[in-house]
């Protein structure tokens, strides 16, 4: 699947390097030309930017229409 800038994503695999876990949601804020990666910014629920990391695109998948957000503390 490909996907557009500044659509939600859902992460499909820890990145620990980046307190980030599967099943963090992020927006794209940068598809890569080759069209097999993307730039991806986490943020806190309030807005505060985590990380913009490069992922590939087997990395994220769409979020689904039966899923619900959660939220969880940072550590």
């Amino acid at each position: 699947m490909i996907f557009q800038e500044l659509e939600i994503v859902v992460l499909a695999v820890d990145l620990p390097e980046y307190g980030l876990q599967a099943g963090d949601m992020g927006t794209i804020v940068l598809v890569h030309s080759s069209g097999h990666g993307y730039e991806i910014e986490f943020t806190t629920v309030t807005g505060k930017t985590l990380a913009v990391v490069s992922v590939f695109a087997d990395q994220v998948r769409p979020v689904a229409e039966h899923e619900i957000a959660h939220v969880r503390v940072l550590e």
